[in-house]
């Protein structure tokens, strides 16, 4: 047997490489952890290739090999909560020691950026940070780092909760984690591993895009050899060609330049003024959509750059542009670019194009997903050669909308470029660096706060959070664990008539969730959101949501956990009658009476809607409706709901149609 030592450490760096010899312990195990209760406890770390180690905790005692690569893994027998204890792990004549640990119960959280939303900035802060004296209640944050391959290791430590460490923590977490120890009595251990502004393909491994066809093309993409650039690239654009002809967000032609949009005299008195860079979404309500708009800016060149080339730096325009100086082509960018979305846009204008006095920059962005126009970046001309001030281009900028993208279809998300590994919004890359290192750390579950990125994207979010799921599960091997989701709250304007919505379709495929994956919850937040922020401050209440159904479906407590989840539709008479689970006590309006209902007969056109509560159903009409054939309910971005049941929780959104 080798023993662990300082003399062998020069000789296992020399043969193992990044194995190292001295004993440590895997960085989930510090000072003032929570072990999971109930359920065997796997503890891991590294030594000398071959070395016995041994790990004493609570009386229990385990002991294990270290593999060739220098890591081991011993496995403790499950015990009760309780605590403090000391886990002792010895190699040799090495020893380390954590102290202070308790036995609980262990939950993660992720997703992005209302996961990641601190307790100083939810509602009521400075009290809630006052009160939050609790010790045996443990945070743990894993450090932002993503990675093109799979960590085996985390750096980070857990801290007693206090009301001097919660502030930074997440809040939606905390509250979550406080709601549990207030009830089962026991410690309580907290990981969160978010980031703000993340999809959820970054937080998938690999293997789970393999199991759905609408998540087919980014594992095939994944599987190749990301050195072969060529490959990736051919993968990637075949499937995003594919995804833009079947949602119908392919460029039908620049119908911009062929009006003379790009010429220096044209016309603008009907074009708007705006400021740059900033995406157009943020322009206002009615510029929420994609497609193609047209920007234009004057300048004035200077008789000393008079037939000199120029250096027309654009910062990043998302998705796609094309770019024109004078009514010239002077560059383009498009999906053939790798990350198009935020490459800086950087183009020379021949000298022949350069004349002293007036000149026009013009840029066609096309936007086929997500925000479009101006990212941010560095905007300004300049001469290519010479010392001359540069003319700055951000600030007012002339636009005017060539077409709005109207996508046929919601339920296909959009492939992933996997062709920048370890990049942080590229698939898997965050699950490889902070949520891979985490297993198969000892845990009760998990919850999540994610979706604002990935919103209108219908089934194809389904099948991603069951491969998300499914990979998580696999990896750690303890079976299917909870897994609570928090439904998107409200956000945005308040639509005046019946419509489409992006959120919507994401907060249907949330829902849907409970149908495809094994012991998954949700958490409903359409009525605590902010049309404001996309960052609502009552996290109190998403926390205390999430543990009502932590208690009832993990805990096994008789305690309402779900408002009002639509089940059937029968139409009599002119009218639709909705059923519903979940009606706990009775359904519920908050209000003189139901709002956020529409109808629809066969010509699929819904109007708002009538509604009353009958005795344990819905009833819903329309004057303008004879023959009802669907019913939407919540169906916006920042819909009016007041559905609830007398437990007091509100009813998820959803439609009967399938249209």
């Amino acid at each position: 047997m080798v023993r662990c030592g300082r003399m062998a450490f020069v000789v296992v760096l020399m043969l193992a490489g990044s194995a190292e010899a001295a004993l440590r312990l895997g960085g989930l195990f510090s000072d003032h952890m929570v072990v999971q209760r109930g359920i065997a406890v796997p503890v891991w770390g590294w030594a000398e290739p071959g070395a016995k180690v041994i790990v004493e905790f609570a009386g229990r005692a385990a002991d294990g090999q270290a593999g060739s690569d220098g890591r081991w893994r011993v496995t403790l027998a499950a015990m009760a909560a309780g605590g403090p204890f000391e886990l002792v792990v010895r190699c040799g004549e090495e020893e380390v020691r954590v102290g202070d640990v308790l036995v609980g119960e262990v939950w993660i959280g992720s997703g992005q950026s209302n996961m990641a939303w601190p307790v100083w900035a939810s509602a009521n802060a400075s009290e809630e940070a006052a009160a939050a004296d609790w010790p045996r209640i443990r945070l743990y944050t894993v450090p932002q780092v993503p990675s093109a391959e799979p960590a085996d290791d985390v750096k980070g430590a857990w801290a007693l909760c206090t009301p001097e460490t919660v502030p930074h923590f997440s809040a939606v977490l905390y509250y979550f984690g406080r709601e549990l120890h207030r009830e089962l009595d026991v410690p309580v251990g907290l990981i969160n591993s978010s980031w703000g502004g993340t999809n959820a393909e970054t937080w998938t491994p690999k293997e789970g895009f393999a199991s759905d066809p609408a998540l087919r093309p980014t594992y095939e993409q994944l599987r190749l050899d990301p050195k072969d650039a060529a490959a990736g690239r051919k993968v990637y654009m075949k499937a995003l060609a594919d995804w833009e002809e079947a949602t119908d967000r392919s460029d039908t032609g620049n119908v911009g330049f062929e009006q003379g949009w790009a010429k220096p005299n044209l016309e603008t008195g009907d074009w708007v003024a705006v400021t740059a860079p900033g995406q157009w979404q943020y322009y206002g309500d009615e510029w929420n959509f994609n497609g193609v708009v047209w920007f234009r800016r004057e300048v004035t060149i200077p008789e000393s750059w008079a037939g000199r080339e120029l250096t027309l730096s654009l910062g990043a325009v998302d998705d796609f542009d094309t770019t024109y100086f004078n009514g010239e082509r002077v560059g383009a960018t498009g999906s053939e670019t790798t990350s198009y979305w935020v490459a800086p846009r950087e183009y020379r204008v021949p000298g022949r194009l350069v004349r002293p006095g007036r000149a026009v920059v013009a840029v066609r962005a096309f936007d086929h997903y997500g925000g479009g126009g101006f990212s941010g970046g560095e905007m300004k001309l300049v001469p290519v050669e010479g010392e001359e001030a540069a003319i700055d281009l951000t600030g007012t900028w002339l636009c005017k909308v060539e077409r709005k993208l109207e996508p046929k279809r919601f339920d296909l998300g959009k492939p992933m470029d996997a062709g920048v590994p370890g990049a942080v919004n590229s698939p898997v890359s965050l699950y490889n660096g902070m949520i891979h290192p985490l297993a198969p750390y000892a845990i009760r579950g998990a919850i999540w706060y994610q979706g604002e990125s990935n919103a209108g994207q219908g089934r194809y979010y389904t099948a991603l959070m069951s491969g998300l799921i499914g990979g998580w599960r696999k990896v750690w091997g303890q079976g299917d664990f909870a897994f609570g989701v928090v439904q998107l709250a409200n956000f945005q304007s308040r639509a005046a008539e019946p419509g489409e919505s992006g959120w919507a379709r994401l907060r249907e495929a949330q829902l849907k969730i409970l149908d495809d994956v094994a012991n998954a919850g949700l958490a409903v937040a359409i009525d605590i959101g902010d049309a404001e922020d996309i960052h609502p401050k009552n996290k109190q209440e998403v926390g205390r949501r999430l543990g009502l159904w932590a208690r009832a479906k993990v805990y096994g407590e008789e305690v309402a956990y779900s408002g009002p989840i639509y089940r059937s539709m029968e139409v009599r008479d002119g009218k639709a009658y909705l059923r519903f689970d979940h009606v706990d006590g009775g359904l519920a309006v908050r209000g003189e009476k139901l709002a956020g209902f529409a109808i629809a007969g066969p010509d699929q056109r819904f109007v708002w809607a009538e509604a009353a509560i009958e005795g344990d159903r819905v009833a819903v009409w329309s004057d303008q409706v004879s023959k009802p054939a669907a019913v939407r309910y919540g169906w916006a971005d920042n819909p009016e709901c007041n559905l609830y049941n007398e437990a007091g929780l509100p009813a998820s959104p959803f439609r009967t149609d399938a249209w």
